[in-house]
């Protein structure tokens, strides 16, 4: 009995450790706290139209600690079909997994009927060039962020 209760005690704290150690090992996004603007681009493919290319600009807050960004607030403009996407899912939450790379969880829009998301979307960052960039991303409704590419004002640093 004694053998089966340390198991079971070794094996919750494999799991807490497996569990924390993705929060450790992420990357901060700076500046911490501030409220920013990313204007940029998106190109989006969903069941009624295939490779809609708009401009974008998400809006939020970089949280306290610096542990992820919160899009409050996204604005799609452009012609045609550009006036029709209303987001869902908001707000979204922006994770750099490293000093390069990040996810975007709850990302969604419906067009004309078509819902596209919420899914999360995977990117890259640059520090150099101050861009968050994503390609070939599917979102559920058979969607896909084709392009996505936005830079933070002011200025993300992500650091380790």
């Amino acid at each position: 009995m004694k053998l089966i209760k340390t198991f079971a005690r070794g094996a919750a704290v494999a799991l807490i450790c497996a569990t924390l150690s993705p929060i450790v090992s992420a990357a901060t996004i700076g500046p911490a706290g501030s409220s920013f603007t990313a204007p940029g681009t998106i190109n989006v493919s969903t069941p009624i139209a295939p490779n809609v290319s708009c401009g974008i600009t998400l809006s939020g807050v970089v949280s306290t600690d610096g542990t992820y960004a919160q899009i409050n607030s996204v604005a799609i403009t452009g012609s045609g079909l550009c006036g029709v996407p209303q987001i869902i899912g908001l707000p979204w939450k922006l994770v750099a997994t490293s000093t390069t790379a990040g996810n975007v969880a709850n990302v969604g829009f419906s067009v004309l009927g078509a819902n596209c998301g919420p899914s999360t979307i995977n990117g890259s960052w640059s520090n150099a060039t101050n861009t968050l960039s994503a390609s070939a991303q599917p979102l559920s409704g058979s969607c896909t962020v084709n392009s996505l590419s936005v830079s933070p004002n002011p200025a993300f640093t992500v650091s380790p």
